[in-house]
């Protein structure tokens, strides 16, 4: 009996960490819908706010950079997703400046293409936030259950490790403050 538990417990934790990859996929899958919207976005901006060029690049290297980072699945610990985190928070910010600068532009308010990518952009960062927290749930479960006695026992045994967490970037409390 003891053996068959231990089976059954085994097994148990090789599917937490496999949803939990799978999770991060999602997490990674939806980041990169971002970044495919980006350069449509950029290119829609540009053909109306020419001399708004130090934007476009800021917005330009910071997607760049986030396309650096990678974050081994098997391996999330804390520090990973911090960087990783670090890198998106950087795109956020440049697209919301991008953003803000297009509110100068009534031509380009009114273009159907910006407002296409805007409404997509939306969505995605709403996706994000989705795949974000389901990634957590799905690692509060698997880390619950090679923390909890005596599954910790097969965990050890098995060389599970906890994964880490998504958490609300600093200064994520106070709202973003928008000047024209």
């Amino acid at each position: 009996m003891l053996v068959l538990w231990g089976i059954g417990a085994y097994n148990g934790m090789v599917g937490k960490d496999q949803a939990a990859n799978e999770a991060w996929a999602n997490v990674e899958s939806a980041y990169q819908r971002r970044m495919d919207l980006i350069p449509n976005l950029v290119n829609t901006v540009k053909g109306y706010a020419n001399f708004e060029q130090e934007t476009l690049t800021r917005v330009t290297e910071a997607r760049a950079s986030a396309t650096q980072i990678k974050v081994d699945p098997s391996n999330l610990t804390p520090e990973q997703l911090a960087q990783y985190q670090q890198a998106q928070s950087g795109v956020s910010s440049a697209l919301g400046r991008l953003l803000a600068v297009a509110e100068n532009y009534p031509e380009l308010k009114a273009n159907q293409n910006f407002l296409d990518l805007q409404s997509q952009l939306e969505g995605t960062e709403n996706r994000i936030n989705v795949a974000r927290n389901r990634f957590n749930e799905t690692v509060r479960a698997y880390n619950s259950s090679i923390k909890r006695f005596p599954g910790n026992l097969i965990a050890m045994i098995g060389g599970f490790q906890a994964k880490g967490f998504f958490e609300a970037a600093e200064g994520a409390e106070q709202a973003p403050e928008v000047k024209f």
